[in-house]
């Protein structure tokens, strides 16, 4: 019988720091990072189209520990899950001549959008649609999955979620985001009263339960608030400010509610901030890395957790320093960016791409990480032994 041998491979790990921001000024004492938690944003839509079953199966089977579905309505009022509720993009609808007459212009959140929206169906007409790759051009390997899916509910994604727990022994949560509220309300749609009854139909309305709302209006969150006990998530952008208070009049920008009294007024209502990743380390003019902001350490003081949004493992998505070979489509060194957020002490992933992130934070859960060759046992035979 062939002997085997404790043959050996060394497979190098980057150094601490290689490729990535310095993060010393802003960096607060080291902590459990295997709590770090990992969102599949949109499912894993670096692998498949958004927001689909498969999608949200393959984030939970790479390690994903939260699901997201963005919520918008239907004509009769059910929640489906799309990215926005213009579906030209992420549907065969165009494709379709028996709804060519419902293509239409509206004006959403102060921008006119041309194309066919979710509300103009009935949940039924939107069963008949299948779901499209969003970016064809930068993931053209997922439109072949073009076709496979139909459109979700909220409701069918809190079961899947539950399925998906059972069959992985851990809890999956969902990260449902209420899209243009203030919008829906306007048009007798209104998203937060059915999600509330959802969750609690569910049996879900607890502090510690599974589901996180999310939302970047803040009138949307409170409301949810009022009837709900779940984890809520401000979501913060780079420029402007949410539309429920420029509609309101009130001049407050998202970067008003970074700064340390904002951050005091989040905490009032919600126990968790998401801002883009520019917000922790901005992006210079050239594309590089500038200097980490303390965001992280002042939502911190306020007692706040921050999850950060969105990796992508491409060039275009990547810091100058990050970026590997010539095409903007090619992937980079993603996992630099993680380690990058990990030692600013960020609390979760918001990630296209929810294996790489689970890798990084496995990687940076371990001690002495980066330092030395990790070497694996290849399970053939040393030249010349039987």
């Amino acid at each position: 019988m062939r002997k085997i041998a404790a043959t050996t491979l060394a497979v190098l790990v980057p150094l601490a720091g290689a490729g990535t921001a310095s993060a010393a000024a802003t960096a607060e004492p080291a902590s459990d990072r295997s709590k770090v938690v990992v969102v599949g944003h949109r499912g894993a839509a670096g692998h498949r189209p958004e927001h689909t079953q498969g999608s949200y199966e393959l984030a939970v089977a790479l390690g994903a520990d939260w699901i997201e579905p963005d919520l918008v309505p239907t004509k009769d009022h059910v929640l489906v899950v799309r990215h926005e509720n213009e579906i030209s993009g992420t549907t065969d609808v165009s494709l379709r001549p028996e709804f060519a007459a419902r293509k239409t212009t509206k004006v959403v959140d102060g921008r006119n959008v041309t194309g066919w929206f979710t509300e103009d169906f009935t949940l039924a007409e939107l069963k008949t649609l299948r779901a499209v790759e969003r970016l064809p051009a930068i993931r053209q390997r997922n439109t072949v999955y073009n076709g496979s899916y139909q459109v979700l509910t909220f409701q069918e994604v809190l079961g899947l979620a539950k399925r998906l727990s059972r069959q992985y022994g851990r809890q999956v949560g969902v990260f449902p985001e209420t899209k243009h509220p203030t919008y829906f309300r306007s048009i007798g749609l209104p998203l937060e009263e059915p999600l509330i009854k959802t969750v609690k139909r569910n049996g879900l309305d607890r502090p510690n339960s599974p589901v996180v709302v999310q939302s970047f209006e803040p009138s949307s969150l409170k409301r949810v608030a009022t009837e709900l006990r779940v984890p809520l998530w401000q979501a913060l952008g780079t420029t402007g400010q949410p539309y429920d208070l420029k509609a309101a009049g009130d001049p407050t920008t998202y970067a008003d509610m970074m700064k340390p009294e904002g951050l005091a007024k989040i905490a009032e209502y919600a126990q968790w901030i998401g801002p883009d990743k520019s917000s922790a380390i901005p992006i210079n003019p050239d594309g590089s890395w500038g200097t980490p902001t303390t965001l992280v350490s002042d939502a911190h003081k306020a007692g706040l957790k921050i999850g950060v949004y969105t990796f992508r493992s491409e060039n275009q998505y990547l810091p100058l320093q990050l970026r590997r070979g010539q095409a903007p489509i090619d992937h980079g060194d993603a996992l630099s960016e993680y380690r990058a957020h990990l030692d600013l002490g960020v609390d979760a992933f918001v990630t296209d791409y929810p294996d790489a992130a689970a890798l990084a934070r496995a990687e940076g859960a371990k001690p002495n990480k980066h330092v030395q060759p990790q070497h694996f046992d290849n399970g053939l035979p040393e030249e010349g032994q039987e």
